[in-house]
Protein backbone atom coordinates (compact mmCIF):
# COMPACT_ATOMS: atom_id res chain seq x y z
CA UNK A 1 0.00 0.00 0.00
CA UNK A 2 1.54 3.36 -1.08
CA UNK A 3 2.13 5.76 2.10
CA UNK A 4 0.02 8.58 -0.03
CA UNK A 5 -2.62 5.86 0.03
CA UNK A 6 -2.61 5.15 3.51
CA UNK A 7 -2.09 8.69 4.87
CA UNK A 8 -5.20 9.78 2.64
CA UNK A 9 -6.85 6.80 4.27
CA UNK A 10 -5.87 8.33 7.85
CA UNK A 11 -6.83 11.70 7.06
CA UNK A 12 -10.57 9.93 5.74
CA UNK A 13 -10.77 8.05 9.15
CA UNK A 14 -10.12 11.37 11.12
CA UNK A 15 -12.42 13.19 9.46
CA UNK A 16 -15.39 10.21 9.81
CA UNK A 17 -13.92 11.01 14.05
CA UNK A 18 -14.93 14.75 13.23
CA UNK A 19 -18.51 13.90 11.65
CA UNK A 20 -19.53 12.05 14.62
CA UNK A 21 -18.28 14.27 17.10
CA UNK A 22 -19.66 17.47 15.19
CA UNK A 23 -23.19 15.51 14.48
CA UNK A 24 -23.68 15.63 17.74
CA UNK A 25 -22.01 18.97 18.32
CA UNK A 26 -24.94 20.26 15.35
CA UNK A 27 -28.01 18.66 17.10
CA UNK A 28 -27.11 19.95 20.96
CA UNK A 29 -26.56 23.10 19.58
CA UNK A 30 -29.82 22.99 17.87
CA UNK A 31 -31.02 21.83 20.90
CA UNK A 32 -30.12 24.72 22.88
CA UNK A 33 -31.78 26.61 20.00
CA UNK A 34 -35.33 25.30 19.94
CA UNK A 35 -35.65 24.11 23.51
CA UNK A 36 -36.02 27.97 25.18
CA UNK A 37 -38.15 28.44 21.83
CA UNK A 38 -40.17 25.76 23.29
CA UNK A 39 -40.51 27.24 26.78
CA UNK A 40 -41.48 30.44 25.37
CA UNK A 41 -44.37 29.09 23.14
CA UNK A 42 -45.42 27.48 27.04
CA UNK A 43 -45.34 30.78 28.43
CA UNK A 44 -47.07 32.71 25.63
CA UNK A 45 -50.21 30.23 25.87
CA UNK A 46 -50.41 30.19 29.99
CA UNK A 47 -50.09 33.51 30.02
CA UNK A 48 -52.90 33.84 27.62
CA UNK A 49 -54.56 31.53 30.13
CA UNK A 50 -54.19 34.15 32.61
CA UNK A 51 -55.81 37.14 29.92
CA UNK A 52 -58.63 35.04 30.05
CA UNK A 53 -58.93 34.78 33.59
CA UNK A 54 -58.67 38.52 33.77
CA UNK A 55 -61.01 39.34 31.59
CA UNK A 56 -63.49 36.77 33.45
CA UNK A 57 -62.43 38.41 36.92
CA UNK A 58 -63.31 41.81 35.43
CA UNK A 59 -66.44 40.88 34.42
CA UNK A 60 -67.05 39.00 37.65
CA UNK A 61 -66.44 43.05 39.37
CA UNK A 62 -68.26 44.98 36.63
CA UNK A 63 -71.80 42.83 37.70
CA UNK A 64 -70.60 43.15 41.13
CA UNK A 65 -70.93 46.90 40.68
CA UNK A 66 -73.96 46.98 38.67
CA UNK A 67 -75.57 44.95 41.67
CA UNK A 68 -74.97 47.50 44.05
CA UNK A 69 -76.17 49.92 41.91
CA UNK A 70 -79.30 48.09 41.74
CA UNK A 71 -79.52 47.49 45.38
CA UNK A 72 -78.68 51.41 45.96
CA UNK A 73 -81.29 52.34 43.72
CA UNK A 74 -83.56 50.28 44.90
CA UNK A 75 -82.93 51.62 49.08
CA UNK A 76 -83.46 54.99 47.58
CA UNK A 77 -87.07 53.58 45.91
CA UNK A 78 -88.13 52.27 49.55
CA UNK A 79 -87.52 55.32 51.14
CA UNK A 80 -89.13 57.17 48.66
CA UNK A 81 -92.29 54.90 48.89
CA UNK A 82 -92.26 55.28 52.74
CA UNK A 83 -91.66 59.37 52.15
CA UNK A 84 -94.75 59.46 49.76
CA UNK A 85 -96.64 56.98 52.45
CA UNK A 86 -95.96 59.18 55.29
CA UNK A 87 -96.86 62.57 54.01
CA UNK A 88 -100.63 61.37 53.05
CA UNK A 89 -101.75 62.05 55.98
CA UNK A 90 -100.81 65.78 55.78
CA UNK A 91 -102.39 66.57 52.30
CA UNK A 92 -105.27 68.34 52.85
CA UNK A 93 -107.10 67.90 49.91
CA UNK A 94 -108.08 64.84 47.51
CA UNK A 95 -106.48 66.47 44.39
CA UNK A 96 -103.41 66.39 45.85
CA UNK A 97 -104.21 62.55 47.83
CA UNK A 98 -104.96 61.26 44.68
CA UNK A 99 -101.70 62.85 42.96
CA UNK A 100 -99.97 61.43 45.94
CA UNK A 101 -100.92 58.00 45.69
CA UNK A 102 -100.43 57.79 42.14
CA UNK A 103 -96.38 58.75 42.96
CA UNK A 104 -96.06 55.86 45.10
CA UNK A 105 -97.74 53.08 42.55
CA UNK A 106 -95.22 54.65 39.92
CA UNK A 107 -92.81 54.52 42.14
CA UNK A 108 -93.74 51.16 43.52
CA UNK A 109 -93.69 49.96 39.58
CA UNK A 110 -90.41 51.26 39.49
CA UNK A 111 -89.23 49.04 42.77
CA UNK A 112 -90.12 46.29 40.99
CA UNK A 113 -88.42 46.86 37.75
CA UNK A 114 -85.36 47.43 39.79
CA UNK A 115 -85.51 44.04 42.08
CA UNK A 116 -86.57 42.17 39.20
CA UNK A 117 -82.99 43.26 37.83
CA UNK A 118 -81.40 42.59 41.46
CA UNK A 119 -82.83 38.94 40.72
CA UNK A 120 -81.56 38.45 37.50
CA UNK A 121 -78.12 40.45 38.63
CA UNK A 122 -77.97 37.27 41.75
CA UNK A 123 -77.98 34.53 38.71
CA UNK A 124 -75.34 36.52 36.65
CA UNK A 125 -73.44 37.06 39.54
CA UNK A 126 -73.18 33.28 39.96
CA UNK A 127 -72.62 32.48 36.40
CA UNK A 128 -69.85 35.33 36.42
CA UNK A 129 -68.43 33.73 39.52
CA UNK A 130 -68.36 29.76 38.50
CA UNK A 131 -66.65 30.69 35.11
CA UNK A 132 -64.12 32.75 37.14
CA UNK A 133 -63.83 29.66 39.49
CA UNK A 134 -63.47 27.42 36.94
CA UNK A 135 -60.94 29.12 35.03
CA UNK A 136 -58.96 29.50 38.00
CA UNK A 137 -58.96 25.83 38.47
CA UNK A 138 -57.30 25.70 34.67
CA UNK A 139 -55.07 28.28 35.32
CA UNK A 140 -53.51 26.47 38.52
CA UNK A 141 -53.51 23.17 36.73
CA UNK A 142 -51.41 25.17 33.46
CA UNK A 143 -48.67 26.59 35.87
CA UNK A 144 -48.35 23.26 37.61
CA UNK A 145 -47.99 21.63 34.66
CA UNK A 146 -45.99 24.76 32.77
CA UNK A 147 -43.96 25.04 35.71
CA UNK A 148 -42.77 20.87 35.63
CA UNK A 149 -42.74 21.32 32.03
CA UNK A 150 -39.70 24.64 32.48
CA UNK A 151 -38.15 22.60 35.24
CA UNK A 152 -37.84 19.68 32.57
CA UNK A 153 -36.53 21.59 29.91
CA UNK A 154 -34.04 23.57 32.12
CA UNK A 155 -32.70 20.04 33.52
CA UNK A 156 -32.02 19.04 29.80
CA UNK A 157 -30.48 21.87 28.59
CA UNK A 158 -28.04 22.46 31.48
CA UNK A 159 -27.25 18.15 29.99
CA UNK A 160 -27.12 19.11 26.66
CA UNK A 161 -24.83 21.80 27.57
CA UNK A 162 -22.71 19.60 29.46
CA UNK A 163 -22.58 17.04 26.39
CA UNK A 164 -21.57 19.57 24.14
CA UNK A 165 -18.73 20.85 26.46
CA UNK A 166 -17.42 17.25 25.95
CA UNK A 167 -18.22 17.03 22.46
CA UNK A 168 -16.30 19.73 21.69
CA UNK A 169 -13.46 18.78 23.92
CA UNK A 170 -13.01 15.44 21.99
CA UNK A 171 -13.13 17.29 18.30
CA UNK A 172 -10.44 19.87 19.59
CA UNK A 173 -8.82 16.97 20.31
CA UNK A 174 -8.81 15.53 17.01
CA UNK A 175 -9.49 18.22 14.28
CA UNK A 176 -5.26 19.15 14.87
CA UNK A 177 -4.21 15.80 13.22
CA UNK A 178 -6.46 16.94 9.83
CA UNK A 179 -4.34 18.81 7.13
CA UNK A 180 -5.63 22.03 7.37
CA UNK A 181 -6.53 22.25 3.79
CA UNK A 182 -8.55 19.10 4.01
CA UNK A 183 -9.86 20.73 7.92
CA UNK A 184 -10.98 23.95 6.19
CA UNK A 185 -12.63 21.89 3.26
CA UNK A 186 -14.42 19.23 5.65
CA UNK A 187 -15.61 22.72 7.93
CA UNK A 188 -17.06 24.95 5.19
CA UNK A 189 -18.92 21.78 3.78
CA UNK A 190 -20.32 21.00 6.99
CA UNK A 191 -21.51 24.89 7.92
CA UNK A 192 -23.17 24.81 4.43
CA UNK A 193 -24.93 21.43 5.09
CA UNK A 194 -26.53 21.97 8.36
CA UNK A 195 -23.65 19.56 10.39
CA UNK A 196 -22.86 16.82 7.62
CA UNK A 197 -19.64 17.06 5.93
CA UNK A 198 -18.18 13.73 5.03
CA UNK A 199 -20.72 11.05 4.36
CA UNK A 200 -20.21 7.06 3.28
CA UNK A 201 -21.47 5.85 -0.01
CA UNK A 202 -24.10 3.48 0.56
CA UNK A 203 -25.74 1.39 -2.28
CA UNK A 204 -23.21 3.16 -4.82
CA UNK A 205 -25.23 6.57 -3.89
CA UNK A 206 -24.43 9.16 -1.69
CA UNK A 207 -25.50 9.23 1.69
CA UNK A 208 -26.04 12.63 1.94
CA UNK A 209 -28.08 13.54 -0.88
CA UNK A 210 -28.81 9.87 -2.11
CA UNK A 211 -27.42 10.51 -5.96
CA UNK A 212 -26.68 7.58 -8.11
CA UNK A 213 -22.70 7.66 -8.11
CA UNK A 214 -20.90 6.98 -11.41
CA UNK A 215 -18.28 4.02 -12.24
CA UNK A 216 -15.78 6.74 -12.90
CA UNK A 217 -16.56 8.75 -9.30
CA UNK A 218 -16.40 5.53 -7.49
CA UNK A 219 -12.57 4.17 -8.95
CA UNK A 220 -11.67 7.57 -8.30
CA UNK A 221 -13.02 6.79 -4.92
CA UNK A 222 -11.02 3.93 -4.61
CA UNK A 223 -7.38 5.16 -5.79
CA UNK A 224 -7.07 7.62 -2.44
CA UNK A 225 -5.03 10.18 -4.21
CA UNK A 226 -7.58 13.35 -3.40
CA UNK A 227 -10.58 14.02 -1.56
CA UNK A 228 -13.55 13.30 -3.48
CA UNK A 229 -17.01 15.01 -3.62
CA UNK A 230 -20.18 14.10 -4.80
CA UNK A 231 -21.06 16.14 -7.60
CA UNK A 232 -24.79 16.71 -6.28
CA UNK A 233 -24.36 18.15 -3.24
CA UNK A 234 -20.67 18.46 -2.41
CA UNK A 235 -20.27 16.29 0.48
CA UNK A 236 -16.41 14.53 0.94
CA UNK A 237 -17.44 10.58 -0.54
CA UNK A 238 -15.75 7.71 1.62
CA UNK A 239 -15.97 4.17 1.67
CA UNK A 240 -16.70 2.60 4.90
CA UNK A 241 -15.25 -0.84 3.44
CA UNK A 242 -11.92 0.59 2.27
CA UNK A 243 -11.24 2.13 5.62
Amino acid sequence: MAVADQNLKDQLRKLVELQVMDEAIFRFKRELREKPAEVEALRQEFESKKVKLKSLEEKLRAVQLSQKDQEGELKVKEEGIAKADASLALLKTNKEYQARLLEIENLKADKSIVEEKILLGFDELEAAKKAMDAEKVVVAQYEKEFAARKKQVDDDLAVIADQLKVRESQRSRIAPEVRPDYLSRYERILNNKDGLGIVKVVDRTCGGCYMHLTEQLLNELRKHQELISCDQCARILYLEEEL
